[in-house]
């Protein structure tokens, strides 16, 4: 049901993406995703659940228990690398995250929460990079984070509206030179 959710809002947005045509595109009956998961919001949070669980095993497999530079780049390169492997899965969550934007609703609230997230591991691992004397002490960790961020969104969102525009090798390859020059210790 969670693949047919995600066709339909990539093909509809959240709006016009019922529970009923979830359950058919599933091939199942027309009330089992009702029954399942009670409303429209109850499937959607699952959704969300369900590619946060995804994006968290990606991301580990590729940052562990890297600090530092080395835990920036890691997870740069666990981003690039999940475009590709989970476009369809990005591009409907960014959709359905995009759309929760307009008015107050619980993925708004864990969509908030989850940037809070990002942004406290990207701090923690520029203070423990900085701990390490791996960088430079006058980078503030707190203000890099957000910068991070703001890479990492911005690139999504350049990506589902125009992905052809983006080489996103030589973009992310760039944005570690970048980083490094940026981040050590001189």
């Amino acid at each position: 049901m969670f693949d047919a959710a995600i066709r339909l809002i990539i093909d509809r947005g959240t709006q016009k993406t019922t529970l009923k045509d979830i359950g058919e595109g599933a091939g199942y009956s027309r009330g089992l995703a009702h029954n399942r998961f009670g409303s429209k919001d109850g499937l959607l949070l699952e959704l969300f659940t369900r590619f946060d669980a995804r994006w968290k095993e990606h991301l580990n497999g590729y940052v562990g228990v890297k600090t530092g530079i080395s835990a920036v780049r890691a997870a740069a390169r666990a981003l690039r690398d999940f475009l590709g492997l989970e476009s369809d899965y990005m591009r409907g969550m960014y959709i359905l995250w995009y759309e929760s934007l307009g008015h107050d609703s619980e993925i708004r609230t864990r969509l908030a929460d989850h940037h809070r997230i990002y942004r406290e591991d990207a701090r923690r691992w520029i203070e423990r990079g900085i701990q390490a004397g791996e960088i430079d002490p006058r980078v503030n960790a707190k203000q890099f984070a957000v910068q991070y961020c703001a890479f990492i969104f911005g690139t999504v969102y350049q990506w589902l509206v125009q992905p052809e525009a983006l080489n996103l090798d030589a973009l992310f390859r760039d944005y570690e030179t970048n980083l490094v020059k940026v981040l050590r210790k001189v």
